[in-house]
């Protein structure tokens, strides 16, 4: 996609977390073409390697690193690695997810949670260990992708809605918090996505029927807005969560 000269992305270094969702190759793609270096990171199982080979593919380094993102000691060795290879660590996507659904009574601690560790914990590291870097840099910007379960319940589902809830009240405060230092952070809430194909079939499927724009998404669809978040363009947009969800949250 053309990308207009504010959101010109050269010269940064950013780090997309990874996941098993196929999400992050269309999200690091995106980054390298508006001109960034690519650290993913993420498990062996994830779509890292994929991610990787997407930057490549546009021209920009990459480094894939193996990390468990809800341990302390593997994020911050990750982020160290990225800062002395790539120079940087000006970016920081936290897009690794889990979805979770089940009757509530059923979860098991767990369950629940493997869940907050994931989704959440996952974050709070991650943000943790890129923003001592950003704050000493003098500046940075966190994306945060969520879901619309940040602000609407859904049944079987009440694990996956606090995760989204608590993301939603961290990328706030925490733009709160590091906002005087020129540190950014917002959120994508995204609807229902995915990387198959909306087949006419597909289309008859009544949660598309649900949707006012009558098709899922495709991850694609967040790419133009994390590259605006990622950018200095957005500098006087901090503590904000976007919902590209088709329309789903102007339902009553």
């Amino acid at each position: 996609m053309p990308i207009p000269p504010e959101w010109d992305l050269a010269g940064k270094t950013a780090i997309v977390t990874a996941d098993r969702r196929g999400w992050t190759p269309f999200l690091a793609a995106a980054m390298a073409e508006a001109g960034a270096d690519v650290a993913v990171a993420g498990s062996e199982r994830s779509d890292m390697r994929e991610a990787a080979s997407a930057v490549e593919a546009q021209g920009r380094r990459a480094l894939a690193i193996t990390t468990d993102v809800t341990n302390a000691a593997e994020v911050e060795a990750m982020v160290a690695r990225v800062a002395s290879e790539l120079g940087r660590v000006d970016i920081l996507v936290n897009n690794a997810r889990a979805e979770f659904g089940k009757p509530f009574a059923e979860v098991t601690e767990a369950e629940w949670q493997t869940l907050m560790d994931f989704n959440v914990k996952s974050m709070f590291l991650c943000c943790r260990a890129a923003g001592k870097r950003m704050l000493a840099q003098g500046g940075g910007r966190i994306v945060n992708i969520g879901s619309g379960l940040a602000v609407r319940g859904l049944w079987n589902s009440v694990a996956a809605c606090a995760t989204q809830g608590a993301i939603h009240q961290l990328t706030m405060a925490l733009a709160l918090e590091w906002g005087k230092s020129n540190v950014r952070v917002n959120g994508i809430g995204a609807g229902w996505v995915t990387t198959e194909e909306q087949t006419e079939e597909a289309q008859k499927e009544l949660l598309v029927r649900y949707l006012p724009l009558r098709r899922k998404g495709h991850p694609t669809d967040l790419c133009g807005l994390l590259v605006y978040l990622a950018s200095d363009a957005c500098d006087f947009v901090t503590g904000q969560t976007v919902f590209i969800d088709g329309g789903a949250l102007a339902h009553a």
